[in-house]
């Protein structure tokens, strides 16, 4: 029954990297449009703010799925890679994206300290995961 489950689960896992690289594909495609047409319109060659933090979170948002795709394919294809440690990296990523984007006219005081303090989290949690790992290793 357990060998069943893990080739069905191998199977939805190859069908989420195929479906992954389609939309990574796609979302690289409206990127370029996306810049093309900001180039094309008057004025031309030159961006706005707002098209330029469009561009950007685009921009963000591939470079996510992308390691999105990588973490699927070595955590739960390989299975050597804890979870965890990938999972944190794409979080990183994640608000790291949303750090770049923000407006930082229109967002409250609460709200950045709420970022603040997910940025802090995780990348005080990822610094302990690394080191428990170099620890580990040692002995």
């Amino acid at each position: 029954m357990l060998v069943i489950l893990k080739k069905i689960e191998r199977v939805m896992i190859q069908a989420l990297i195929v479906m992954m690289a389609i939309v990574l594909g796609l979302a690289t495609i409206d990127l370029g449009w996306l810049i093309i047409k900001d180039i094309m319109s008057p004025p031309y060659v030159i961006l706005s703010v707002v098209e330029l933090l469009d561009i950007f979170g685009l921009f963000m948002l591939v470079l996510i799925g992308i390691e999105l795709l990588e973490t699927i394919m070595k955590t739960y294809l390989a299975q050597d890679q804890p979870h965890c440690e990938v999972v944190l990296s794409v979080a990183i990523i994640a608000i790291a994206r949303k750090v770049i984007i923000l407006d930082m006219k229109e967002i409250d005081k609460v709200s950045l300290i709420g970022i603040a303090s997910i940025v802090l989290a995780l990348t005080t949690g990822y610094f302990l995961m690394k080191r428990s790992r170099s620890y580990d290793r040692k002995e």
